[in-house]
């Protein structure tokens, strides 16, 4: 069996019963993208458009970018953050993988009955405090109470504007055949930490979230190597394998990984081992994969890891021509084989 033939090698997607939604139409993988292309988009249009972090506007001359994300995290605090940190920086960060620095942010709570007052304000403040210190500010929101059972303690809604950067070309459609793929640090930290504090699985102190702003990494990058940075992706709901899944249907190519460079940390690699969990499915929030130009890889990568988000970057692939919209992995042993983007629901509930 060869990659060249790579509907052979995977799996179909578990279909729900018509009119159906699974909680795995949330997980950012498969399903996300089906409901995402068969229901939401056609009701929203353009046909055809290619899903990005952020959508850009033109506004009298200034090229700004805008998002918006819901956070629906169980635990509402888990070691290395909470769900206010995580809103701030998840928004933050999508507008970055669009080439934009955060002007500011709107915040929107729906609040369970029953929710300690101690817990809103808390995470209140450490959204406030993740805002100031990313240079950006939270200037207006909205609040709901409903009853008890109907938010499972506290959803998180936050929207962004963000300024773009002058020479910054991202899209998700603009990976060519020869660019190198690089990762900015560590992945899955995020996701083993919070099934780490759900399960009270003993291991919270050796994982931690990397819940962090990356716009600051973003400006060296752009800086640095301008429109040379193709394609930009947080690996956020879906990790790694969802996020190249994403970038390689979108421009349509190729994208070959190798096993042995992936940075993976230790503790993070052993959980993910005991739970029978594969790290390049699982969500980190703060890291970023970036395609870019062959030429441009070697100074970007000095840029980068210049940085304290970047410090740990590497190169972990390249982009191909074959297999277009499929991701290969190199293994460790030297075989190959297809990374399909995450399918169902791995770990509910993570961001």
């Amino acid at each position: 069996m060869s990659v060249a033939d790579p509907a052979r090698m995977t799996c179909p997607p578990p279909r729900p019963e018509p009119g159906t939604v699974l909680l795995g139409h949330g997980s950012g993988g498969q399903l996300s993208a089906d409901l995402l292309h068969d229901v939401i988009l056609p009701a929203f249009g353009p046909a055809g458009a290619v899903p990005e972090d952020a959508a850009l506007l033109s506004v009298d001359g200034a090229h700004l970018a805008l998002s918006t994300d819901a956070y629906v995290v169980n635990p509402l605090f888990f070691p290395g953050g909470d769900i206010g940190t995580l809103a701030v920086h998840g928004t933050i960060n999508d507008l970055a993988m669009m080439g934009a620095t955060p002007v500011a942010l709107a915040l929107a709570f729906v609040i369970e009955e029953g929710v300690p007052v101690a817990d809103l304000s808390r995470i209140c403040t450490s959204a406030a405090t993740a805002a100031e210190a990313a240079g950006t500010r939270i200037v207006t929101g909205d609040t709901k109470v409903v009853g008890r059972g109907a938010a499972d303690g506290l959803f998180v809604t936050t929207t962004g504007v963000g300024r773009r950067l002058p020479g910054a070309a991202v899209s998700a459609a603009a990976a060519r055949p020869g660019d190198v793929v690089l990762l900015s640090g560590p992945i899955a930290a995020h996701g083993t930490a919070i099934i780490g504090a759900r399960e009270a699985l003993g291991f919270d102190s050796a994982i931690v979230s990397d819940t962090r702003a990356l716009h600051r990494l973003v400006v060296a990058m752009i800086a640095t190597a301008g429109p040379a940075v193709h394609t930009m992706r947080d690996p956020t709901r879906g990790g790694v394998a969802s996020a190249l899944n994403e970038i390689a249907v979108a421009s349509r190519v190729g994208v070959e990984i190798d096993e042995v460079t992936l940075p993976v940390p230790g503790p993070v690699a052993a959980a993910c081992d005991l739970l029978g969990l594969d790290p390049l499915h699982v969500a980190g929030e703060g890291c970023l994969a970036a395609i870019v130009t062959a030429d441009a890889a070697d100074g970007l990568l000095a840029a980068m890891r210049s940085t304290v988000e970047g410090q740990h970057t590497v190169a972990v692939g390249r982009v191909v021509p074959e297999h277009p919209g499929r991701v290969v992995l190199r293994t460790v042993v030297g075989g190959r084989r297809i990374v399909d983007p995450l399918v169902g629901e791995q770990l509910p509930r993570i961001c």
